[in-house]
């Protein structure tokens, strides 16, 4: 679980986008020609993948299907007003957590501090050495967190916000809001009812389990240095805006060779294992519910993270296996 949980904080790169700040060189430029060939023989096998926006029927039913990033990029803007139609005439719109989901979220933390904290015991100075408490603590200034509130982080949660650049973090703190907020501001303007994908806690879930030593030892391995977070930003968003999704993940599998510590077949390893619990189990997940939302409307839109819609285990796959005749959306 350790491994599996590493490598969770290097795919959250995939939702959380740079500000524009974040620009230089690509992850990509620095491949190998044989990393280069390797990435393109499999993304070439990969079912849908390429491509953000999808329509989806079957007899009398419309599925629109939106792979979404979920931090601002003024480049969403033209994205939003394609499927602005759609949303606004839709029965219902799935999103991975709704508006009043955010709120109870927001509620629960407020109400359960030791799902993000850590609320008795020692603290995370107390848990390592003091030089490598001085590079958390670094890590987590350069991002605006203090060191006070960086010490008190569960360290699976501060994992996930040294994991996100420097450069990104200005529109997290702004509040600027990705495609699945664009989405959900469109229905409900409109009147349209949301519904969730899953239950609000099915990420904490993910990592309820972890004993504190485990999250240390993963929070250490994922200290990743600030340039390549950065290319690795620069190239996921490339890839997001031209629809080449295939590619954004398969160099998330090249890229996890770079964490300090790990072999290459303990990456390929832990990059199957967090594809299996983070994307590959919640897609199945998430099936039953769509096919209940079918059972009530005939027009409906799925907006979920980008990286879920590709693949085997993809959304879309999936919708095909069942009858769905799945083509872009023109």
């Amino acid at each position: 679980m350790l491994k599996r949980l590493a490598t969770t904080m290097m795919f959250s790169l995939m939702a959380l986008p740079a500000t524009a700040a974040c620009v230089g060189d690509s992850y990509l430029d620095q491949l190998s020609e044989a990393e280069r060939a390797d990435l393109a023989a499999a993304t070439a096998e990969i079912p849908y993948g390429k491509g953000l926006l999808w329509t989806a029927t079957k007899g009398e039913d419309t599925a629109t299907i939106a792979g979404t990033m979920h931090i601002y990029d003024p480049r969403l803007e033209p994205i939003r007003a394609k499927i602005k139609d759609q949303v606004q005439s839709a029965d219902l719109v799935m999103v991975e957590a709704t508006l009043d989901d955010q709120k109870t979220l927001q509620e629960m933390i407020v109400t359960q501090p030791d799902l993000l904290f850590i609320t008795e015991g020692p603290t995370l100075p107390d848990l390592v050495d003091e030089e490598t408490w001085e590079m958390i603590a670094d890590a987590s200034t350069a991002r605006s967190i203090p060191g006070f509130m960086a010490a008190k982080m569960q360290p699976w949660y501060l994992s996930l916000m040294l994991s996100i650049p420097p450069c990104a973090m200005e529109n997290m703190i702004q509040g600027q809001l990705g495609l699945d907020h664009m989405v959900m501001e469109d229905a409900q303007a409109a009147g349209v009812p949301l519904k969730a994908l899953e239950p609000v806690t099915t990420l904490f879930e993910i990592f309820e389990d972890e004993p504190i030593d485990d999250q240390i030892a993963m929070l250490l391995v994922n200290l990743l240095a600030p340039e390549t977070l950065q290319q690795l930003h620069v190239a996921m968003l490339d890839n997001y805006f031209t629809g080449d999704i295939a590619t954004l993940w398969e160099m998330t599998r090249i890229a996890m060779n770079d964490m300090p510590g790990i072999t290459p077949d303990e990456a390929a390893d832990l990059f199957a294992k967090t594809e299996e619990g983070l994307l590959n189990e919640r897609n199945r997940n998430w099936m039953p519910v769509i096919n209940a939302a079918f059972e009530e409307h005939d027009n409906v839109v799925i907006a979920a993270g980008a990286a879920h819609l590709i693949g085997e285990q993809g959304i879309l796959q999936f919708l095909e296996n069942d009858g769905w005749t799945v083509t872009p959306l023109q």
